[in-house]
């Protein structure tokens, strides 16, 4: 790739020369208006609506390559498809296309600010008139063809680490629901089997903590975390170690595990003083436990220290938690990386979508 200026994007492959060409949207597809479908039977043909997929049923309002982009509610996330294919009337589909090709107007249409051709104040809406009228930038069609190919394999790299990480994580809740209902038990160093687990109150194997205020620290590299995650970092912690958090107030359901120097607001719990109990493996009990089930407000979901504390569980013998928790944290690494794989891939296409177009 090489670095341009004038009505060329920033980067561009080599093989390419010559400005792009501008074009109103009008001038370059046709946009066709999504139907209602309750008069067809069930079958195999999608029928999307601003929304996502709805159901299936056995006719097509289109059969090829289209970009949908939505007429009203969500009309920020465009759609490619190929195939057969029926839109309501939320969503707009495209056809028809001229000097352009519909993968890469899909890309085009994924940089536009839709939001700022919004027409309605309530309801987001577009129109088809609004939309004709937006101005783009193209390439040759060659030009078209290998951008489109160069983001498209991004995009299939992005499905592909999705489709792991979910399979790695489906393995893992099918796991845990083994273990937990002693369908698999490890065995000890010496191919033994280990004792039967005990039924504790969660206040007998820990202590909670409250959170408080942070406001009065300055900044530093400890981390605060609330009930919704990371708000900032400070230069004191109110605990240092391994400890497992759980929301007060807010998001009730999403156990964290930390271990080092940290600081919670008052909506979220910190564990510690643990017996006969490893945190890791405090943890993955807590992502066991319906947390919404114990919820005991009407509004805001919320916990309290004595509904947590009188919480009954199955706690097997510390060695017994060290291969549990041993076992289920390399599948826990392994997703944690493919997050971390798949961070760096859509920070990296949409650097791209900024530098492969005018």
């Amino acid at each position: 790739m090489s670095y341009n200026k004038s009505k060329v994007p920033e980067f561009r492959f080599l093989e390419f020369q010559g400005d792009w060409k501008e074009f109103k949207i009008g001038n370059i597809l046709t946009i066709g208006s999504g139907r209602d479908y309750k008069h067809l039977e069930e079958g195999s043909i999608p029928v999307f609506g601003s929304g996502g997929l709805m159901t299936k049923v056995n006719d097509y309002l289109y059969d090829g390559e289209t970009v949908c982009i939505g007429r009203k509610g969500t009309i920020d996330k465009p759609m490619y498809f190929n195939g057969k294919i029926w839109t309501v009337d939320t969503l707009f589909y495209t056809h028809s296309f001229h000097n352009s090709l519909p993968k890469f107007i899909y890309y085009l249409f994924l940089k536009i600010n839709w939001k700022q051709h919004n027409e309605a104040g309530g309801v987001p809406s577009l129109s088809k008139s609004i939309i004709e009228k937006i101005q783009l930038v193209l390439p040759s069609l060659p030009e078209q063809q290998k951008i489109a190919s160069f983001l498209t394999a991004i995009d299939t790299k992005i499905v592909l680490l999705n489709k792991k990480k979910s399979l790695l994580e489906q393995y893992k809740k099918g796991v845990m629901q083994q273990i937990f209902s002693q369908k698999i038990r490890f065995k000890d160093d010496n191919e033994e089997d280990f004792p039967k687990w005990e039924v504790k109150k969660l206040k007998q194997i820990l202590t909670i903590g409250n959170g408080r205020d942070y406001r009065h620290l300055g900044e530093g590299d400890i981390p605060v975390f609330g009930t919704g995650g990371l708000m900032t970092k400070v230069d004191d912690y109110l605990y240092d170690g391994e400890t497992v958090c759980i929301g007060r107030k807010g998001t009730i359901d999403r156990p964290m595990y930390f271990n080092g120097k940290i600081w919670t607001v008052d909506t979220l719990f910190y564990t510690h003083s643990f017996v006969d109990v490893l945190p890791k493996f405090v943890y993955i009990l807590f992502l066991k436990i319906n947390w919404k089930q114990h919820n005991e407000a009407g509004g805001v979901p919320s916990l309290s220290k004595s509904t947590i504390e009188q919480i009954y569980l199955s706690i097997p013998t510390l060695p017994e938690q060290t291969k549990i928790s041993d076992f289920l944290f390399v599948i826990d690494n392994k997703i944690n990386m493919i997050d971390k794989q798949l961070e760096f891939t859509k920070t990296y296409k949409k650097g791209l979508l900024q530098q492969l177009f005018v």
